[in-house]
Parts: C-alpha cells; structure tokens; sequence
C-alpha cells in the first residue's frame, strides 16, 4: 500500500491491544464493526449451525472483528474498555479482557481463525480467547506450510475489513489452494484500491467476484491532508468519483465478494438485503 497512506505499523504488534485502540479510537476507525455485521449475514444464509463454520479474517490484528462477531458488545465499548486500562500491566490487561469477553460471549460463536504477519497481536488474541486459532504467516511471498495448511482446510467464508491493499491477489489464490472447501470470500474494501489483480487470481480458480459499489461505509477519519489528496488521486486514477464520505474527510469501503462460479446461491442478491445497500452514516466514537 502507497506510503501515502498514514503509518500505524508501530501499533499493530505490541504486547497488547492499548496502543491499537487508543491511536485508531482518536479517528474514529470503525470499519470492524460495520463488517462484523454484514459477515453475520453473510454467515447466517449458509446452511449449516453457525456454530459448524469456520471464519478466518485476513489481516485480523488483535481480533477486534473476531470481538465484535461473537460477543455483544460494539466498537465504542471496546474502545472504553481498553481505556480504562491504561496503566495496567500486560498480564493484568489480559485477564481483565477474558474475563470481559467471557461475559459478552453469544450463545453459538462461530469458529474464528486469525492470519496475519504480527506473531504477537494474533498471540494475543488466540490468548484473550477472540481466535480460536491463527495463522503467522506473509503468504504474499510463500505458500503456506504445512502446519498452516492444516489450521486453513477447512475455511468456510474468507473476511477482511481492510487487508485488501496490504494483501494481494497472491494471498488469496494461497488461500483457496490451502483451503479444502472453496470458501466464500467477503471484504470491506476501500473505495480508492484498485482489485482488479485479486479478480483476475479469483478468475483463474473459477471465482465470480463482485464490488458492491452502492453499500458504503466509513472507515476512519483521514490522518492528515495527505492521506485526503491520495485517496482522491487514487479514486480519479480509478474513475471513481469522490462520494460523500470521503467529501467530509472520510475513508470509504465497499463490499469485495467472491464465490465459487459453480455456487450460485452466494450471488449478492441472496447475501446482502435491499436495505443494506446504503451510505451508512458514521458516528462519532468520542463524543
């Protein structure tokens, strides 16, 4: 991704959650929440117990999807929540977040895989008890090993809510190979990235894709003046014009979905109801 776009790296691997929450809080980043929801619909159309699926969120970071997914709780408690721990140790952290997610565990959680590059933020949410598992791996550049081909098999339904730009095509053609179903693949991605090398992969595995370009939603709020004028580059390099949200200082995503070509019941129009394909309209998470 452009390095145009703001640096977080420094947050997404440390010990524990805090510094993710805290820095991301501060611009309003609530895109997880916002595919939380439509994953679960996505999830709930599949004929089978929710609780016989297998999720893996690509790019999951600490699990804050896997969070919201299954427990009842919503972005802005989990930003008040990492708050109030502000100065207490990483072991202290930890309990505290098993005991907090323990109580707001729903009554059938899907089994929840993590992939991402950062050993210790998937560490600590397999830890905290968001993952069922995960795996630590950059599958841009090498297939997965054996060990990860195992926790993979057995994938249902491929999630994001904005890996797409760090991960490629590659990463996702990987996954396909590895899985032994050919899972779904449903992510949020941002209006200014261009996807057409991950159709193309999707393509040569007999995938049908769509960009649900009439469902928008909010991701954060921009950084800087940088980050503004590069989505708006990158949006006219795409012939895409600047909608609403990005108008009011906004990064914006769409739906990304992908299916088995010989499956057709997963077609948008059987995942995504009428009145889901809107502008949602942020919200402030610091009021």
């Amino acid at each position: 991704m452009s390095g145009a776009k703001a640096d977080f790296d420094s947050i997404y691997d440390q010990p524990d959650p805090r510094a993710y929450y805290e820095t991301l809080g501060a611009l309003d980043y609530q895109v997880p929440a916002h595919g939380a929801s439509l994953f679960t619909k996505i999830f709930d159309r599949v004929e089978a117990p929710r609780s016989e699926l297998t999720v893996l969120d690509v790019c999951c970071s600490y699990g804050v999807t896997a969070a919201l997914m299954n427990h009842e709780l919503d972005m802005t408690e989990l930003y008040g929540h990492y708050a109030a721990a502000a100065d207490a140790g990483r072991d202290e952290v930890l309990e505290r977040d098993r005991r907090f997610y323990a109580e707001r565990r729903v009554d059938e959680p899907v089994r929840l895989i993590g992939l991402d590059v950062a050993g210790r933020a998937t560490g600590y949410a397999v830890e905290a008890g968001l993952l069922d598992d995960a795996v630590v791996a950059d599958l841009e550049s090498h297939d997965p090993d054996d060990d990860a081909r195992s926790v993979l098999a057995d994938v249902d339904l491929i999630t994001s809510t904005g890996g797409i730009g760090y991960v490629s095509g590659a990463t996702l053609g990987r996954l396909i190979d590895a899985a032994d179903s050919r899972p779904t693949i449903a992510a949020l991605t941002l209006r200014w990235i261009d996807t057409d090398d991950i159709t193309a992969v999707l393509a040569d595995r007999g995938y049908k894709t769509e960009r649900v370009e009439d469902l928008v939603v909010p991701q954060r709020r921009f950084a800087d003046d940088g980050e503004r004028s590069h989505a708006f580059a990158e949006l006219d390099r795409l012939g895409r014009a600047a909608g609403p949200l990005e108008e009011r200082g906004w990064h914006a995503a769409d739906l990304f979905l992908a299916w088995p070509a010989d499956r057709p019941q997963a077609a948008t129009a059987d995942l995504v109801e009428p009145e889901d394909r809107r502008l949602v309209t942020p919200v402030s998470l610091n009021a």
